[in-house]
């Protein structure tokens, strides 16, 4: 029987802002998305890790769409994927990044890359390097595909499944609970994280975070964030702030809760609807400094 972990309730504070700072302090984000028909997807996902706090961003798209990723945020650099995210020529260019990135940077995986083969051994090959991931959208969706996904998993992982992607990925590890259930989501998540050995981020009304010790229950947001790409935001803020080297936990719950935020201080002078998944982006500063303000 999965064990009873501890509610945790305490916001962690946000990374340190050092005076003598410069742009590699504060770690990179590198995300692996994108296709033709979604290349907002990374570019949102890169706009929430600048905005977020990161010092260098980077977009890991198909050569065919990584130039409409920088048109949408050209403050995040690019690198050419294959049109098929063929594994082997990927490979070929992990150990340059690597080399060329050094040690503080983390993979935010799978917004707007689509499902396919390619894809599939994709995913398997970068959940399998040492690195730090946050795995969402089509990433949790390739994962979903595989045998079982649990084998592939060798990286500190964070998982953010809204309930659709859980309970796909769900089948693979004989969970049964409703991750729509208030009643059963915190035990839930509790129950990927242990089988997956990762971070879970269950998202939703009172998205909940846990992992094998400890689980927090968000209380920021409203509806307006039921909108298309708020999902890829959330993924980027939260490889921000592992980026600039919070733990998992901790990084994932002060990603919901500043997600959250940003929307319920968009929403305080706007109302509940019609807000953009970019408006989203640029309310995150505002969510930072109101946690925690300036001296």
């Amino acid at each position: 029987m999965f064990p009873m972990t501890e509610r945790f309730s305490q916001l962690p504070a946000r990374p340190d802002r050092p005076i003598n700072a410069h742009k590699g302090t504060f770690g990179t984000v590198v995300i692996f998305g994108g296709s033709s028909m979604m290349p907002g997807a990374p570019a949102l996902a890169a706009t929430a890790a600048l905005r977020g706090g990161a010092g260098l961003v980077r977009i890991a798209a198909p050569g065919n769409v990584v130039s409409a990723c920088l048109a949408i945020q050209p403050s995040a650099t690019g690198m050419a994927l294959p049109t098929n995210y063929n594994v082997n020529e990927v490979a070929d260019l992990w150990s340059p990044l690597n080399d060329t990135l050094g040690r503080d940077w983390v993979l935010a995986l799978g917004p707007g890359m689509g499902v396919g083969a390619g894809q599939q051994r994709l995913v398997q090959m970068l959940l399998r390097q040492p690195r730090p991931v946050v795995l969402d959208a089509d990433g949790l969706n390739n994962l979903a595909t595989l045998g079982d996904g649990r084998r592939a998993v060798r990286c500190p992982l964070i998982m953010t499944p809204h309930p659709g992607e859980f309970t796909r990925l769900a089948q693979q590890a004989q969970i049964r609970l409703d991750p729509t259930d208030p009643e059963s989501r915190v035990a839930a998540a509790e129950q990927m994280a242990a089988a997956f050995n990762s971070v879970v981020v269950l998202k939703g009304a009172n998205t909940v975070v846990a992992n094998r010790e400890r689980h927090y229950v968000n209380q920021t947001g409203n509806p307006a964030l039921a909108t298309a790409g708020t999902g890829d935001v959330l993924t980027g803020l939260i490889a921000s702030l592992l980026a600039q080297g919070m733990d998992r936990f901790e990084a994932a719950v002060l990603g919901v809760h500043l997600h959250g935020l940003a929307a319920d201080l968009w929403a305080a002078k706007h109302g509940p609807a019609g807000m953009l998944a970019m408006d989203v982006t640029n309310w995150i500063p505002h969510a930072i400094a109101a946690i925690q303000p300036e001296p």
